[in-house]
């Protein structure tokens, strides 16, 4: 499972021209499902990004978390994350999840997060999404938990 964390001023996503999330300060999420995640990776990935320290100190250093600062967190489901990318000029996509699978995981991560945010929105999964964000530093970085076993 993989997150692309941006630390964010403000991000909005729309979709129909209907904003169905947005927040503040804090990380935009873009979550790509791999083939064999599980809920456990799901969780293990929830805490990472909760607790991965993006947000500046008193001192200026990234020693902060969205725990830490109380930030918003918006999360949009994104399959290219998951695109195999090394041959060709054209993705493959045989590493990613199922449909299925990928909106059930999806959906399990945005069920865990929710109440553990003051301020909280989704995307719709499998829909076209535009997304909007002022990246903050700008600060993005590239987590993954690989399926156990």
């Amino acid at each position: 499972m993989i997150a692309l964390l941006q630390r964010v001023s403000e991000a909005r996503v729309t979709v129909d021209g209907e904003t169905t999330g947005a927040i503040g300060p804090g990380l935009l999420v873009l979550l790509g499902v791999e083939r064999n995640d599980s809920p456990a990776e799901a969780d293990r990935l929830l805490e990472r990004v909760l607790g991965y320290r993006v947000f500046a100190d008193d001192e200026g250093r990234m020693n902060r978390s969205l725990n830490d600062t109380g930030g918003g967190l918006l999360v949009v489901s994104q399959f290219t994350l998951v695109a195999e990318t090394a041959k060709g000029t054209r993705p493959g996509f045989s590493k990613g999840a199922s449909p299925a699978d990928g909106e059930r995981l999806y959906s399990h991560f945005v069920e865990r997060a929710r109440p553990r945010v003051a301020s909280f929105g989704t995307g719709r999964f499998g829909a076209h999404m535009q997304v909007s964000l002022i990246n903050d530093g700008p600060v993005t970085f590239w987590l993954e938990v690989a399926p156990a076993g």
